[in-house]
């Protein structure tokens, strides 16, 4: 389900481009990023195969760097995107924190999440096992909107590099 104030589109590459309100215009603690738009790859790896995951995100110049799963609390990276590849199972995801919008995820897709993007999981199957990536060099903060945190993430955001590409087809990043 999209909400309205979300521009979605679908891309040529078959990825779906979300745009979330962000800075002054997201309700609540979670800014989101007023310049790049959430990627969703459907289908984009081979479902049961981390290594392969791994693999692709790697060869587009993502590292992956770990195997778990996506938690349960509102949460977001001020300082770094991250790359989320569905392996095993199914999971509810809002994206964008309360304002935002609510994505089914099955095995074999990938989110990408631009700097400053909430996510939280809404609910899985007990097999959820999600790969996760950032862009070389990348030590990612969680900021989860305890108080203080939407300031300084705003000021956090506008100045992380912008991912060096989209880590499913390894073609740029798009801006909004």
């Amino acid at each position: 389900m999209v909400r309205e104030e979300a521009m979605h589109e679908h891309r040529r590459d078959g990825a779906e481009r979300l745009m979330l309100p962000a800075g002054e215009a997201a309700i609540g603690e979670i800014p989101n990023n007023p310049r790049l738009p959430v990627l969703l790859h459907r289908g984009a790896v081979a479902a049961g195969d981390a290594a392969a995951a791994e693999a692709l995100f790697a060869r587009n110049g993502w590292p992956p760097a770990w195997r778990n799963g996506i938690y349960d609390y509102p949460h977001y990276h001020p300082d770094a995107h991250e790359a989320l590849a569905v392996i095993c199972g199914e999971v509810r995801v809002r994206l964008g924190g309360e304002a935002g919008v609510v994505v089914a995820l099955k095995a074999g897709d990938v989110v990408v999440l631009p700097a400053g993007t909430g996510h939280q999981n809404l609910g899985q199957t007990d097999d959820l096992l999600v790969v996760g990536a950032y862009p070389p060099g990348a030590e990612p903060e969680e900021f989860t909107g305890l108080p203080g945190q939407r300031a300084e993430a705003l000021s956090s955001i506008p100045i992380t590099p912008d991912p060096p590409s989209d880590p499913v087809t390894g073609g740029p990043y798009p801006l909004a």
